[in-house]
């Protein structure tokens, strides 16, 4: 069975797809088995032919240089820029549980670690008309752990706490944080960092600079992340 990991983000924009193109990228190229999956995405361009493009599927694809096909990484694909759940309504394809998860395990059964990016923040909901369905659903009946990504600037350390208190409450396994948009030397990036580890008692497992091409974790290190 594979091992599961999933990316969540103190809200939309932070660097999610950016990290976990870099998280894949690091797997890849120390020989591991590694895939994508998303269980919905919003806010994609259409080819010619008028079919959607997973957008973040492709970064990351792109960036870790994965051979798994696009099909297999999301099942949702929407065109409109707002939360999966309105972008369903607005599309006529509402998320439904059983789809997502289903493509999910057969990912599992062909990879041996499987990495899973939510969409927005913790909160984000998928559905809320034909069904309820939030990410934490997606979370656990995946039986995932999570990491977090936060942008290291001002603000972080009430995003960061916010996140990993709802996280707790909601019995979701925190297994670290990785800073992006990180400055090494300055004074408050590196305060945020010893306070976040504080406040939800885990470690910033990595510090992600703007324009980054590698991530400053070994495999190993971020192999054990996973569960």
């Amino acid at each position: 069975m594979s091992k599961k990991l999933f990316i969540t983000g103190t809200g939309t924009d932070v660097g999610k797809t950016y990290v976990t193109g870099l998280i894949l990228k690091k797997l890849k190229q120390n020989g591991v088995r590694t895939a994508y999956y998303k269980a919905a995405m919003s806010g994609n361009d259409r080819r010619p032919d008028g079919s959607l493009i997973p957008g973040d599927a492709l970064h990351v694809k792109t960036v870790s240089g994965m051979e798994q096909p696009l099909e297999e990484m999301c099942p949702y694909v929407y065109e409109h820029a707002v939360s999966p759940h309105l972008a369903s309504r607005m599309e006529g394809n509402p998320v439904q549980m059983d789809r997502v998860v289903e493509n999910f395990q057969a990912v599992c059964n062909r990879y041996d670690y499987v990495t899973m990016e939510g969409s927005g923040g913790i909160l984000c909901p998928l559905c809320f008309d034909e069904a309820k369905i939030a990410l934490p659903d997606v979370i656990k009946i995946c039986g995932a752990g999570c990491l977090i990504v936060a942008d290291a600037g001002l603000g972080t350390i009430n995003d960061v706490g916010l996140t990993a208190y709802y996280m707790k409450a909601e019995k979701i396994p925190l297994k670290g944080i990785i800073f992006n948009h990180f400055k090494p030397g300055d004074p408050m990036q590196e305060d945020n960092l010893k306070m976040c580890e504080y406040v939800t008692g885990v470690k910033v497992v990595a510090c992600v600079k703007d324009g980054d091409t590698e991530l400053d974790i070994s495999a190993e290190q971020l192999k054990a992340l996973y569960e």
